[in-house]
């Protein structure tokens, strides 16, 4: 199986099942010299482990990351930096049944249809469980561009009809509630309806949005590896998003160039935008502004209402799916979006630093 690996200079590779003994990741590429403990990584891990509210799956998890290597005396060492979560509370037995069947929504299918086989214990490489290792490798990723001044944080934008109202945009609010909502009057509209649902054993979708500060100019490739593109490859990767807009987004296809376009002036002698539709990148080329992207999350596949599918030899058959499962993917999603944003960032600013030949000598400078 390829496609386990993203990043170009800050490399991460993740590993493991939802149901093996372990979820981990390998980071290459980061520098040497970087302040690093088990402390800094834990705290992204524990925003999305399960168990912490109803409106989470009921599997009971620590998540305590384990670093492996490449960390010496509190800081990266400029080698591969290894670590691991265990997994405490499998309950394979609970899939057993799915072995023989296709659950509608999910990977069983097109699994089954590549590979000849699949990991039915909660969908094996498939699971969400496996964004574990993202949000370790994106923590690293979040320090080393706090470093630099950039500051990435991604919120509950809105659960099924439910969206955050501007006028209540208070950010200090997202940690305080089990949705990661930074608007409490829309926490408790969501909340309501999320029991609604519940009680209807069926399941919502929703939006995550991340908001980049601090940027720097230069970050993305004018062609294949344009910011925007890069982007979509990492936030698309997050199981269920089945979206991704920045800036503007859908609308600017109902938009004019005389209002979608962003002006610049001169601030105190720094060039900056007048506005920011475009949402911080420019020819895929980041623009000093702020970045702005949103993640469009479907439901989540599991529901524990009765459902119509077929067998693997075709044989059409009802099935009541059991075992633990989110009734809503978006809140735990929240800091995922977040790991993926920052990993993306980290290692187009790493891949900018050869940009140009004033760059290079910057490194290589006679002493």
């Amino acid at each position: 199986m390829s496609g386990s690996t993203f990043g170009k200079i800050f490399k991460v590779t993740t590993w493991g099942e939802s149901h093996g003994k372990g979820i981990g990741v390998v980071v290459d590429g980061c520098p040497a010299g970087l302040s690093l403990s088990e402390e800094d990584i834990q705290p992204y891990l524990n925003r999305r482990k399960p168990g912490q509210s109803q409106f989470t799956t009921p599997r009971k998890e620590d998540d305590a990351v384990e670093i492996l290597s490449g960390v010496f005396e509190g800081k990266t060492t400029g080698t591969p930096i290894s670590m691991v979560v265990f997994n405490k509370t499998q309950r394979s037995k609970d899939y057993s049944e799915i072995a023989s069947y296709y659950r509608p929504g999910h990977a069983d299918y097109t699994f089954d249809q590549k590979y000849g086989f699949r990991d039915y214990r909660g969908g094996g490489r498939s699971s969400g469980r496996e964004t574990i290792a993202r949000v370790a490798a994106g923590a690293i990723a979040a320090k080393l561009l706090a470093e630099l001044g950039i500051k990435v944080t991604a919120y509950t934008k809105s659960i099924g009809p439910v969206s955050l109202e501007e006028k209540n945009f208070d950010l200090s609010l997202r940690d305080h509630n089990s949705l990661f909502f930074p608007d409490m009057e829309a926490y408790e509209k969501a909340s309501a309806f999320l029991k609604e649902k519940q009680g209807e054993m069926d399941s919502v979708g929703g939006v995550v949005e991340c908001l980049a500060t601090g940027m720097k100019t230069g970050l993305g490739e004018p062609v294949f590896d344009k910011l925007d593109a890069r982007l979509g490859q990492a936030i698309f990767s997050i199981g269920a998003v089945k979206a991704l807009e920045i800036g503007d987004g859908t609308k600017v296809s109902a938009s004019f160039g005389s209002t979608d376009n962003d002006g610049f002036t001169n601030e105190g002698g720094k060039i900056v935008k007048t506005s920011n539709h475009a949402g911080g990148v420019l020819g895929g080329i980041s623009d000093g502004s702020n970045l702005i992207l949103r993640a469009y999350f479907k439901p989540t596949p599991s529901i524990f209402q009765t459902q119509k599918t077929v067998t693997q030899d075709g044989r059409p058959i009802e099935i009541q799916i059991k075992g633990r499962h989110d009734p809503i993917i978006v809140p735990r999603a929240v800091v995922v979006v977040e790991a993926m944003t920052a990993l993306t960032l980290c290692d187009l600013l790493l891949c900018n630093m050869t940009a140009t030949m004033d760059h290079v000598k910057k490194v290589y400078r006679d002493e």
